[in-house]
């Protein structure tokens, strides 16, 4: 599906095809939390979707690697072990 959002950094409009189904879409538009909604989806095709910003616009404006708390976009913390 393809899924548009303007770039709060940018403020372009940016169009990515996300692998999600309308009735994942309309679950998460309707109030369920997004990582529930559409679990298959990529965390950085997640983030798009929440907030616009692509992983390519992430990676340049967070791109701290020198930062242990750093993570690239995509990089899922739910999957940490605490």
């Amino acid at each position: 599906m393809k899924i548009t959002r303007i770039s709060p950094f940018s403020n372009k409009k940016n169009t990515i095809e996300v692998n999600c189904t309308e009735q994942q879409y309309e679950r998460w538009i309707g109030g369920e939390l997004i990582h529930l909604a559409m679990p298959n989806v990529s965390a950085e095709h997640r983030e798009f979707i929440l907030t616009g910003i692509t992983p390519e616009e992430w990676n340049e404006t967070f791109s701290n690697n020198d930062d242990p708390s750093y993570r690239k976009c995509g990089e899922d913390i739910l999957s940490e072990e605490y």
